[in-house]
């Protein structure tokens, strides 16, 4: 019976009780959940003579064998080492089909789930922390201490140092999911090459706020018609302790700004004129996306779209125990809004 919290996650990791046989990776952060599952699959085929087989299933290769899952943990190997199952919870890989395997202790491999954030009282979250074979393990955004471990391994493996405001700077920056902080990192260390030492010129150069990355996923999800990625990057950011008001207040500079170039389209300026002429200028990658948005959407129904923005916006800062519900009641609006002008026809 193991529950380990977001801060024993690396001692656990480092030093699983042997009795282990199915381990929960769950939490608010998807790209650390995938790291550490990722990572403990591997040493847990590397702890066994032979080498345990690291094997992937999800619910599509239960769909015509829904008894696999029981098969491949469930049989002694005769040649090689244990099965190491990695799968992620879903449509048939659910507290359910589990129970069988773990209640029982019928586990000859080793079973490693990932799922996102999961209350207590969930099913699959409860099954792995009161099983005494199994143990759930939170995932949540990287603390400062988390960041600057981080940092640290990936900057020595790249046989190079950092600085401390560098470092101090770069943690600042970083932080809202695993996997974008470890690909931002992996950019920093590209663009220095061979450097000695990266420099706070360095990290402004290049790195941007991961916290901003957040917030424009869920921007350009909402304002593409995306209601079900709008829904989930908003979860996924409050989860990660982005505040409610800063979504609403992002989405707003959002379509302000789609509102300027469409209004500019409609003058007379062509689309890539007015794109050119923004300020700031959008990042390269954007230019596409923000583009056929400026085609999806009509100045009337931006404007609508901005009077929507501004009554959750007051709603928000005078209710703000709601916050939460209206920031993400707002952003399945606008992508509906969205998906109601696509096939009309756009300049």
């Amino acid at each position: 019976m193991v529950a380990v919290k977001a801060h024993q996650a690396q001692a656990f990791l480092s030093s699983p009780d042997p009795k282990i046989r199915a381990v929960l990776f769950f939490g608010s952060d998807v790209g650390l959940v995938a790291e550490r599952a990722a990572a403990f699959a591997k040493s847990s085929a590397a702890r066994t003579d032979p080498a345990g087989e690291l094997l992937r299933l999800d619910d599509a290769d239960l769909d015509g064998n829904p008894e696999r899952l029981i098969v491949e943990l469930g049989t002694v190997p005769m040649f090689g080492g244990p099965k190491i199952v990695r799968v992620t919870a879903g449509r048939r890989i659910n507290a359910a089909a589990l129970r069988p395997l773990i209640d029982d202790a019928a586990l000859e491999g080793m079973l490693i789930v990932e799922a996102g954030n999961l209350k207590p009282d969930e099913a699959l979250r409860a099954l792995f922390e009161k099983a005494a074979v199994a143990a759930a393990v939170a995932c949540y955004a990287d603390a400062a201490q988390d960041l600057e471990a981080l940092i640290r391994d990936m900057v020595r493996a790249a046989g190079t140092s950092i600085s401390a405001d560098a470092r101090h700077a770069l943690v600042e920056r970083l932080g809202a999911d695993r996997a974008l902080s470890r690909g931002e990192i992996e950019k920093l260390l590209l663009y220095v090459g061979s450097a000695r030492e990266i420099t706070l010129d360095d990290v402004e150069a290049v790195v941007g706020d991961v916290s901003e990355l957040a917030l424009e996923r869920i921007t350009f999800a909402a304002a593409a018609g995306d209601t079900s990625r709008a829904v989930g990057e908003c979860g996924r950011a409050v989860s990660s302790g982005e505040s409610p008001q800063a979504i609403i207040a992002a989405l707003q500079r959002h379509f302000q700004r789609l509102h300027r170039v469409r209004a500019a389209v409609d003058s007379g300026s062509t689309l890539d004129d007015a794109l050119r002429r923004m300020r700031p200028p959008l990042h390269f990658k954007q230019k596409d996306a923000f583009a056929a948005q400026c085609r999806l959407w009509t100045s009337a129904r931006l404007t609508d779209a901005l009077g929507r923005i501004s009554t959750a916006a007051k709603a928000a800062r005078l209710t703000s125990a709601l916050e939460e519900a209206l920031s993400e009641r707002l952003a399945i609006g606008l992508a509906m809004m969205a998906r109601e002008g696509s096939g009309r026809d756009r300049r």
